[in-house]
């Protein structure tokens, strides 16, 4: 499987708008995130995990010409925006995008895209195939086995995902241990570090540091970043040597 970050940073993004911070203003591209998304190529499938604002941006900039499906973490906006501009891919490939959702957040999805649950179909509006997924079941998509893994956003349960040998958690601030237990033995990890200091819903550098050394994965890669982590250079030098920060456009084979 090739997992490749289409983006990295939070609901802000990086640059933040009229920010003047070190960060902000850095020339380097490692500091340029746009909102957490990634991208997975399987044998058999192209799959998305999650659908921001940048969502149009980051396939033109990943040059996708396929997409299988979308798979939802949770209902906030910096994870579901840009799910109409699935429309291309309908024209193109003349099929559906299967969406794979919890039931609470199809109702998100409701609520932002109520044109496309209206039971109205008038050509142009997004076609999708909504499949129910819960924290308890596993599930596939073609041949590849997604196992949800339940994390804490603050008080809001969300999804992460184990497949195969790899597992992806965004916006935890929480995770119970029965969790915890089917993360390990992973080889890649990919958890959010936020920022430095404390926050109410997200990991810290710190935590997710403390996390990744508890799994002991072959390789960790933090993602879900603001501005307040500091620069990706300065922070970079500071980690382990099997622990990086993810980066737009990074990519490797699982």
């Amino acid at each position: 499987m090739k997992v490749t970050f289409l983006g990295t940073g939070t609901s802000q993004g990086v640059p933040v708008i009229g920010c003047s911070c070190e960060v902000c203003t850095s020339d380097d591209p490692h500091d340029k995130r746009l909102r957490t998304s990634v991208l997975l190529e399987t044998a058999d499938k192209v799959i998305v995990i999650d659908s921001g604002p940048d969502f149009r941006y980051q396939m033109l900039r990943a040059k996708v010409k396929n997409l299988d499906a979308i798979v939802f973490t949770h209902e906030h906006k910096d994870h579901i925006a840009g799910l109409d501009d699935i429309r291309p891919f309908n024209y193109l490939l003349q099929k559906d995008i299967a969406v794979y959702a919890t039931e609470r957040v199809q109702e998100g999805l409701k609520r932002e895209f109520a044109y496309i649950f209206s039971g109205v179909h008038y050509p142009g509006i997004p076609e999708i195939a909504m499949h129910t997924i819960s924290g308890e079941h596993s599930f596939s998509i073609g041949e590849t086995r997604f196992i949800p893994l339940d994390v804490m956003h603050y008080k809001l349960p969300i999804l992460g995902y184990r497949i195969g040998d790899f597992t992806y958690i965004t916006d935890a601030k929480t995770i119970p241990e029965h969790s915890t237990e089917k993360i390990r033995g992973t080889k890649v990890l990919v958890i959010n570090a936020l920022q430095i200091g404390d926050h109410i819903s997200h990991f810290t550098l710190n935590e997710a540091l403390a996390f990744a050394a508890d799994i002991g994965a072959e390789m960790t890669y933090f993602t879900h970043m603001s501005h307040n982590l500091g620069k990706h250079a300065d922070i970079e030098a500071l980690l382990p040597e099997n622990v990086r920060l993810a980066y737009d456009g990074l990519s490797f084979i699982v």
